[in-house]
């Protein structure tokens, strides 16, 4: 996907939230915190499912790879976080965007799916939505 593709689609999506927030009365700026804010308490909380064992990081490992081996040269990237977000709640995971596991269980699903190079590259910056923190669950997911 080419920046200013995600680019557009990012604002987009902005857009759409703030009119959807809009008609329920709240602010964006009252109802998120921005990449920055949020990137210094990641992981705080809740990085561990609530059944005790690993059968969340299996499911979300091998959710993504059966994603990304299927699809096309232009990921939905809006898709693949909703089938994410399906898993943890089925889980009880209810912050599954900070919860470390998450992103350590994508690096697997990648490494499961023989993605290297470029590819992995691209997917984890995309994946992790640039966060540092995020990029590096990623790669320990990935390395274990």
């Amino acid at each position: 996907m080419h920046s200013t593709e995600f680019l557009c689609r990012s604002l987009l999506f902005v857009f759409i939230f703030e009119a959807l927030c809009g008609l329920q009365g709240c602010s964006f700026s009252d109802s998120s915190k921005s990449f920055s804010d949020s990137s210094s308490a990641i992981f705080s909380s809740g990085s561990s499912s609530p059944d005790g064992d690993n059968s969340y990081e299996t499911e979300i490992a091998d959710y993504t790879a059966a994603y990304v081996k299927s699809t096309s040269d232009v990921t939905d990237y809006r898709a693949f976080f909703k089938g994410i977000g399906d898993i943890a709640a089925e889980k009880g995971i209810n912050n599954w965007p900070n919860n470390e596991e998450t992103y350590k269980a994508i690096g697997m699903g990648l490494r499961k799916a023989n993605i290297k190079g470029f590819s992995y590259d691209t997917y984890k910056r995309n994946f992790a939505g640039s966060n540092v923190n995020k990029m590096q669950s990623i790669e320990d997911g990935y390395d274990d």
